[in-house]
C-alpha cells in the first residue's frame, strides 16, 4: 500500500483532494495547520489531522495541496525530510515553472492538473451538470508531467491523480513547460481574458436597454451553437453575415501580435506574477 502525506488537507482544494483519496488503496495522513481545516476535515469527513513530521516519517509521496505562493516555503521547509525516492505532487505548473520546488536530483517531481469539465458533455445527472470544477460528479479530463525521476514514476503518479481528480476520462501526458502553456497561457491569460471581455459586451447591451436576462440568454445561447461549430462538436458552417462580422470584429478586438502571450519569456513573467 503506497502511503501519501496530504499537506493543506484541510483546505478547499486539500479537502476535494481527501473526500476522494478516502476509501482508495492508499493510506493517506493529512496535514492541515490551521484550526478551521482541523475542524472541517473532523466535521465533513470524519478525518483527523496528524503532525508533519509524524506524516513525513512514513511517506512514499507528498501531495502540496496549497496556494501556488506557498508551494516553495512549504517544500524548503520539508525537503531535509524527505527520504530519497519519495515523490512529491504538486497541483499546478506555476511553482515548478518558476523553480519554487528544492534541487534534489533523488526526488521524484510530479505535476497534475485538472482540464475541468467540459462544456460539451453526455451528463445526465443534475449533480453532475452542476459540477462546473470536477472532481465530484461530472466527468473530466486531465493533464499530468513527470517533472524530474524515473520513468516508472510515472504510472503512480498518474494513479494517483486519477484518483484526486475524479471521475477522469483522457488523462495526457505532457511535460511541465506545455503545462504552463495551457496554464496560465490558454486558459487564463486567454480564456478567462476573453470571457470577461464577453460579460463586459453583455453589460454594455444591458446598459444600452436590453433586458439582462434576455442579453444573458442570448450570449450563452451563442456561446453554445458558435462554439460547438468552432470546436468542430458538430459539423456547420458560419453564415456568410457571421464570417463577414468576425472579419470585421476581429481587429477590432485583438492586437494583430496577441500570440506572443505564448512566447517562453511571456509565459515567464505571466508566472512570475502568481507565485
Amino acid at each position: 500500500m503506497t502511503t501519501i502525506a496530504l499537506f493543506g488537507a484541510g483546505g478547499k482544494m486539500g479537502c476535494r483532494l481527501a473526500k476522494n483519496l478516502k476509501g482508495s488503496r492508499f493510506q493517506v495522513s493529512h496535514v492541515e495547520v490551521s484550526d478551521a481545516g482541523k475542524a472541517r476535515l473532523s466535521s465533513e469527513l470524519g478525518i483527523e489531522t496528524v503532525s508533519a513530521d509524524d506524516a513525513l516519517a512514513t511517506a512514499e509521496v507528498v501531495i502540496l495541496a496549497v496556494p501556488d505562493t506557498a508551494i516553495g516555503k512549504v517544500a524548503a521547509g520539508i525537503e531535509s525530510k524527505l527520504k530519497p525516492g519519495t515523490m512529491v505532487i504538486v497541483l499546478d505548473a506555476a511553482a515548478p515553472f518558476a523553480g519554487h520546488l528544492p534541487e534534489r536530483a533523488d526526488l521524484t517531481y510530479f505535476v497534475t492538473h485538472p482540464c475541468h469539465p467540459p462544456i460539451f458533455n453526455d451528463e445526465t445527472e443534475l449533480a453532475a451538470k452542476r459540477d462546473y470544477f470536477g472532481g465530484v460528479a461530472a466527468k473530466q479530463h486531465i493533464v499530468s508531467a513527470l517533472m524530474q525521476g524515473p520513468e516508472e514514476a510515472y504510472a503512480i503518479g498518474e494513479e494517483i491523480a486519477k484518483v484526486i481528480w475524479a471521475p477522469v476520462m483522457r488523462s495526457h501526458r505532457v511535460t511541465v513547460d506545455q503545462m504552463a502553456l495551457l496554464e496560465p497561457g490558454l486558459s487564463e491569460t486567454v480564456c478567462a481574458s476573453l470571457l470577461v471581455v464577453m460579460r463586459e459586451a453583455m453589460d454594455e447591451c444591458v446598459a444600452r436597454g436590453v433586458p439582462k436576462e434576455a442579453a444573458r440568454d442570448f450570449l450563452l445561447g451563442h456561446m453554445n451553437v458558435l462554439g460547438a461549430v468552432i470546436f468542430e462538436e458538430t459539423p456547420g458552417v458560419f453564415s456568410d453575415a457571421c464570417n463577414k462580422a468576425i472579419e470585421f470584429g476581429k481587429p477590432m478586438l485583438m492586437r494583430d501580435d496577441w500570440k506572443k502571450v505564448f512566447e517562453p519569456q511571456e509565459i515567464a513573467d505571466s508566472i512570475r506574477r502568481i507565485t
